[in-house]
């Protein structure tokens, strides 16, 4: 199985990299209104089902992927 896990800014936690990027493109002439930043990871990996998968990205994310204070993920599948 493989899933792309996104990794996000949870609401009100600063996000410097996204607002250097607005300034620059506002700069640069565009008008955008906001740029935040994501990280993806594509994991595959053996499972006998899709919800033994969830739980072991589940864990990955709770254990190294994310910090749960700050950060939370998302699972999207690829078929």
């Amino acid at each position: 199985m493989i899933a792309d896990v996104y990794i996000e800014l949870k609401e009100g936690v600063v996000d410097p990299e996204g607002e250097a990027t607005k300034k620059a493109l506002r700069l640069l002439g565009f008008n955008v209104r906001n740029v935040s930043t994501r990280k993806v990871f594509r994991i595959e990996l053996d499972a006998k089902s899709r919800e033994e998968a969830e739980k072991k990205i589940a864990e990955m994310c709770e254990r190294l992927l994310a910090n749960p204070v700050i950060q939370r993920y998302s699972i999207r599948w690829v078929d």
